[in-house]
């Protein structure tokens, strides 16, 4: 379990989260929906460990991300928005950096694994310079997927794709989502109706809305989400 309590974020005179709270729970797929600025990657930069609360608490799988930080980061695989990738590296080379800075059994079957879950054996012998974007998001899906978290944190992950290859990296949470965690942030009510057994909205930094997608009606999520706007 995910458990979010009481969440707040200040940088000086601006409230980048004001008291947010809710859980995750094993199987769901959430979406963090909201307009760009809502305070959406700053909560999943303090679930992550990169950056620590103002006020409050989040525990990820029973650990807290104050004093088990690192039992915290063993439990999420984490793909920012800006995906992390070293460009020189061939795509096996750098899946075999990634698990080893985790120190995996059979880093090699792994590497192999990981290849073939996410759809990258046509790739895995170029240079991630060489990859198009939705290739790309696959080897960060990858690397955030190859220590087998229970988590998976994904910061905006289609954005910039083209219609097939969003198919295809909706369709690859979704099989993720059916035994782990996945908490993911967008801007794209699609997203959220193509993916997610859940949807939160987040606006100036507070819980708006939290429902389960099948409590809601068709162009539901759309009318709750425009009214952000008005």
């Amino acid at each position: 379990m995910i458990k979010i309590e009481n969440v707040s974020k200040v940088y000086g005179s601006q409230r980048a989260l004001d008291h947010v709270s809710f859980t995750i729970e094993p199987g769901e797929i959430v979406g963090l929906l909201g307009p760009n600025g809502a305070g959406k990657s700053t909560l999943m930069k303090i679930i992550t460990c990169f950056i620590p609360p103002t006020e409050g608490t989040v525990s990820v799988c029973g650990y807290s991300i104050f004093d088990q930080s690192q039992e915290v980061r063993r439990q999420i695989g984490y793909l920012p928005e800006q995906n992390p990738l070293y460009n020189e590296m061939y795509v096996r080379e750098f899946l075999r950096f990634v698990g080893g800075i985790y120190h995996l059994d059979n880093l090699k079957d792994r590497v192999e694994e990981m290849i073939h879950t996410v759809g990258l054996t046509p790739e895995a012998d170029k240079k991630i310079a060489m990859l198009s974007k939705g290739y790309r998001q696959r080897v960060g899906l990858a690397q955030a997927l190859i220590h087998d978290p229970q988590v998976l944190i994904l910061d905006e992950p289609t954005t910039g794709l083209d219609p097939n290859q969003l198919e295809e990296i909706r369709s690859l949470v979704r099989k993720v989502g059916q035994t782990k965690m996945v908490l993911l942030s967008t801007h794209i009510m699609q997203e959220v109706e193509a993916m997610c057994t859940r949807a939160i909205i987040i606006n100036h930094g507070r819980i708006v809305d939290d429902e389960k997608m099948h409590n809601m009606r068709a162009g539901q999520l759309t009318e709750k989400f425009h009214k952000l706007t008005l």
